[in-house]
This record gives structure tokens, sequence and C-alpha cells, in this order.
């Protein structure tokens, strides 16, 4: 996910011990609804400005993926990132905010001789402008890839300096897609702004069961503008399901196929009908395989998505 560098330093690498040890209107349909061509396949979502397919259920790298040289936690992650592909998953975002997680992905790779499948998604997180072509070309290094995939604007930090740059990279084939991001609700405004003005291609913003103030402007302003949206925070960093652990599943959680409440929370966040992909961090085997099981079978409809919020807010 994304965090805005005023507020938050990068995180220390994880220890050892710790790494191992309302209602809202209803919603009009989507121009771009969810595919699937079979009931047991991966839920996919159309880029709108390519129409490339992504899987709604990508891979965030905030604090989790923070382990420094440990070789132990590295291994672990690299288990993390192989259960994800081998669960269809596409999408991974990481930051040069994120501490170690570049080049913990980068080894990952690495061990996974390059997945195909990858989607690489970066930021560019520099005040300074001119050193931003350097930021980039280091993460580049640390990942292991030819080029990037997707390339965002953290924060918006130094925006109108950095799209131009992007814009050119993107033109010379130097990277695919180009975004911004923000997160925990901040500068929305501006986010705004940005997207009524400039052609990127995605926004990434802060969406769950408790923080929609996405739905009244920035989520049907990519439908219009036609910009795809990566959703960060869709547990508000575990928070949310913690809150609601011991708490039996609502019947219509069975409905749409949902085993736990992670998968509630990520059904919730997918369903709309202008989000592209949620990009939930874990660092357990077991956590990336739940996560992704809500790429497949039903979402729930706008109605029930009313009912999901309504009843979370209750507990």
């Amino acid at each position: 996910m994304s965090h805005d560098a005023r507020y938050d330093p990068p995180p220390p690498a994880m220890t050892r011990r710790v790494w191992l040890a309302t209602a809202a209107a209803t919603l009009a349909a989507g121009p771009w609804p969810a595919a699937r061509a079979a009931a047991g396949d991966l839920i996919t979502r159309a880029i709108p400005s390519s129409g490339e397919a992504l899987p709604v259920v990508g891979l965030g790298s905030w604090i989790t993926f923070n382990v420094g040289n440990d070789p132990a936690a590295r291994d672990a992650c690299a288990e993390v990132v192989r259960a994800f592909f081998a669960a269809g998953g596409r999408l991974i975002d990481s930051s040069p905010m994120y501490g170690s997680s570049q080049p913990t992905i980068g080894h990952a790779l690495a061990r996974l001789q390059h997945p195909a499948a990858l989607f690489s998604a970066e930021k560019v997180w520099i005040g300074d402008v001119s050193r931003g072509a350097a930021q980039m070309e280091a993460s580049r290094a640390f990942w292991g890839v030819q080029r990037f995939d997707l390339m965002q604007v953290h924060n918006l930090l130094s925006w109108r300096e950095h799209l131009p740059r992007l814009f050119e990279m993107k033109a010379a084939g130097r990277l695919r897609y180009v975004g911004i991001t923000t997160s925990e609700g901040r500068r929305h405004a501006d986010i705004e702004s940005v997207m009524r003005t400039q052609p990127i291609d995605f926004v990434q913003i802060s969406y769950n069961l408790l923080d929609r103030e996405v739905e009244q402007r920035i989520l049907p302003l990519a439908q219009e503008r036609r910009i795809a949206v990566i959703v960060n925070r869709p547990f508000r960093e575990g928070a949310l399901l913690r809150s609601l652990r011991g708490r039996p599943l609502p019947g219509w959680a069975a409905e749409i196929g949902c085993d736990g409440w992670a998968q509630v929370a990520l059904k919730f966040a997918v369903s709309h009908p202008a989000v592209t992909c949620a990009i939930p961090a874990t660092s357990q085997v077991a956590h990336v395989r739940q996560n992704m099981g809500a790429a497949r079978g039903p979402l729930p409809d706008a109605a029930l998505r009313v009912r999901m919020a309504a009843d979370v807010a209750a507990m």
C-alpha cells in the first residue's frame, strides 16, 4: 500500500522472532464488470486503457517483506510469492519506501526463475526529481526485471515533475503504465485533480468495509475517466480482521463462497465495479492462498454490498 512520506518513515526490518513467531447507495453496474469463464476460474478485470486482464487480487509488500538480510525470512517471503503465482496471481506492488521489500521481491523472483505472469507495480518516491531516474533504476535492479509494468508516483510526491518523465518513459517503451497513489484518505482533492487532468492509467487508493469515502467521488471518476483502480489497505493493515476475530460469519458469507473474514473484506472491495485489483500484504503462505480464494466464485451484488458494509459497521 501507499503511505505518505511526511508521516510514515520506512519501518525497521522485522526481527526473526516477530517474523517466525449507511450504508451506501446501490451501485450501478460498471463499464468493465468482473469476468470469469467458469465458476472456478479466477475473476479478472480489464485495465481500461489497454484491455489487459488482471486478477482482482494482487500482493502488497508493505511491512511484510521488509525482512532485511535474514535468509530464513527472505526464503519464507519467496514461498509466499510462489504460492501467489501458483494460485494465479500476477500483480505485486512495492515502493522504495518499504525498507528491504524490493530486494526481498527480487530474491523471490530469482528463486522462481522470474515467472512470466508477473505484473510489476512500483513507485517513485523522492522529492528531488533529478534523482528520480536513479531511484527507479535502483528499484528495477532490486527486482531483477527488464522494465516495470506500472510506475506510480507515491503519494503524489512531486507529481507535477515526475509524471512528465513517466509519460516519456511509457512512450519510449521503458514502462507500460503510469499511475499515482495515496492512502488512508489523504489528499483526495489532489488525486481527483490529477485524475481529471492527466492521462494516467492507474490510481491507487485505500478502500475497505469501513473506509468508504472514495465511493462518493474517486471511484465514479475512475469509471468516467477509464482509469484502473488498485485498492490498498483492504484489511486496514490487519486492524479490520482483528476486530472481527472470533465473530461468526453472517449467513450471506456462504452465498458468495467466503470461508473467513479476509475473503469477505476482499470480495467487498473488488466487487465495486470501478476496482481493478486489491493488494493485501501477508507473510504467510496460508493467508496468501486464502486471499487468492477471494478471486474465485461469486461476488456480492450491489444490494449485498450495502448489507455487508452495514453489518460489519454494526459489529
